[in-house]
């Protein structure tokens, strides 16, 4: 028999989940959550904030080495894996912690187990079948990593299990060519390993502006990272500590460890959505309206579990629309448009609008675009680039799109994101005075589109 009744229950604790949650019972709501493994979901347990402190650890040795231009004598230095990832452990369970205490806070009801629906109405909480009845099912169980069947693949890890390695790979091989696989390339080799990328297409970063792709591509080469494009591993043997990869076509190599970042899938497996009747794509991911509702009335879902944008922020974005929609009585769109996006690979990239051939293929543009040295590096001598482009339509003067690449591509994003928004033109960057000496006067200094 059916137990507790509530009116909204959650399943999934990461950040799409707590903000619904959170919000639904400060509404005044009856809630509960359902989270099977921790609490942050995979932006900070596995995700964007382990992600971010390792690639802080890495880009250490590149000052160090840009320092004797500066005048400093920067001794031998010995980095230590062990105690970084201590550390990041540490900084993990504390914004846990925060997770959970603001979920008590709010008064939400928290179950530490695995749930599943039962049926519209119902959700099966634990391996004791606990039923408990609910208004409304609220889908937020994010994605998990995408692993090719291919022989040997279980000798492969992913970005589950690079923040949990008992020591830094001397060699590491790194499948794919999405941000997690240029992240992950770029945060292993500036702390040491050796790092080969391999991609099956022609140039890293599908989906992303193209110069943005060869910027990216060519500081990762001169780093030293050995980029192979166009290549696809047909299997994988274990010999001893070390494993052989061998490509499509033969070739063979050693590596220490391989590490699959080809992307993620929405978790939806057995949570019995199906049989609850709730549509799903072909990817398993939940289909949903424009407010978040699936297929059956009163089941719906938000974040990565949708597989529409699959990022933090607009997952919390669709969490406050829907709690707007179904708690406040105020149908609420969350808005896809114009989502700045970041990848901190080395060289970091940041972008925000239309890439060149999207607006291109609306209407006429006008391309700005300067690459250059930052002023960083005429002392330090390490080679580093920016790159800044603005893609502007011909006819309205507007900026349809930013793209960067570069030291401080991320932080500037934010800020270029607002007047991109707010459509401003051209026009409104060239009046604004630049600020000098610093890389972003470049974004209101480009006065001649080129051919």
């Amino acid at each position: 028999m059916p137990g507790k009744d509530f009116d909204l229950f959650v399943i999934g604790g990461g950040s799409g989940g707590v903000r619904a949650a959170r919000r639904a019972a400060e509404a005044g709501a009856r809630v509960a959550l359902a989270e099977e493994y921790r609490f942050g979901g995979t932006c900070v347990i596995r995700g964007c904030v382990p992600k971010k402190l390792l690639v802080h650890a890495s880009s250490f040795p590149g000052e160090f080495r840009a320092a004797a231009g500066f005048g400093w004598e920067v001794g031998p230095c010995r980095f230590d894996w062990s105690r970084l990832i201590a550390n990041k452990d540490r900084e993990i369970a504390r914004l846990e912690g925060i997770y959970e205490s603001v979920l008590e806070r709010a008064g939400v009801e928290v179950f530490r187990a695995r749930a599943r629906v039962l049926a519209p109405g119902r959700v099966g909480v634990g391996d004791g079948g606990e039923v408990i009845r609910a208004r409304h099912i609220l889908v937020a169980t994010g994605g998990v990593p995408f692993v090719p069947r291919i022989p040997g693949a279980e000798f492969a890890i992913t970005s589950n299990e690079a923040f949990h390695l008992p020591e830094l790979p001397r060699r590491i091989t790194v499948v794919g060519g999405g941000y997690i696989a240029c992240e992950f390339a770029s945060i292993f080799h500036g702390l040491g390993a050796e790092v080969r990328q391999v991609y099956r297409g022609p140039l890293l970063l599908r989906g992303f502006d193209e110069d943005l792709r060869r910027f990216v591509t060519r500081g990762l080469k001169h780093q030293g990272v050995e980029v192979e494009t166009e290549a696809e591993i047909a299997e994988i043997h274990k010999h001893g500590g070390e494993l052989s990869v061998v490509l499509r076509g033969g070739r063979e190599f050693r590596t220490d460890r391989v590490m699959y970042a080809t992307g993620r899938r929405p978790q939806t497996r057995g949570m019995g959505l199906e049989q609850a009747g709730v549509e799903l794509g072909r990817g398993g991911e939940v289909i949903v309206d424009r407010l978040s509702r699936s297929s059956v009335p009163d089941i719906h879902a938000v974040g990565d579990v949708t597989d529409r944008i699959n990022q933090t922020p607009v997952a919390i974005r669709e969490a406050e629309a829907f709690v707007a929609t179904v708690f406040g009585n105020r149908p609420t769109e969350p808005d896809h448009a114009l989502v700045p996006l970041a990848v901190f690979s080395r060289p970091e990239l940041a972008t925000v609008g239309l890439t060149e051939a999207a607006a291109r293929a609306q209407g006429e543009v006008l391309i700005y675009r300067t690459e250059f040295a930052p002023l960083s590096e005429a002392l330090g001598g390490g080679g580093a680039r920016i790159l800044m482009k603005l893609v502007v339509g011909r006819e309205t003067r507007r900026v349809l799109g930013v793209h960067l690449g570069g030291a401080g591509s991320a932080e500037l994003i934010q800020c270029l994101a607002i007047p991109v928004k707010m459509g401003a033109t051209k026009d409104d960057f060239d009046r604004v005075c630049a600020v000098h000496p610093t890389s972003a006067e470049e974004l209101v200094t480009m006065r001649d589109a080129v051919p």
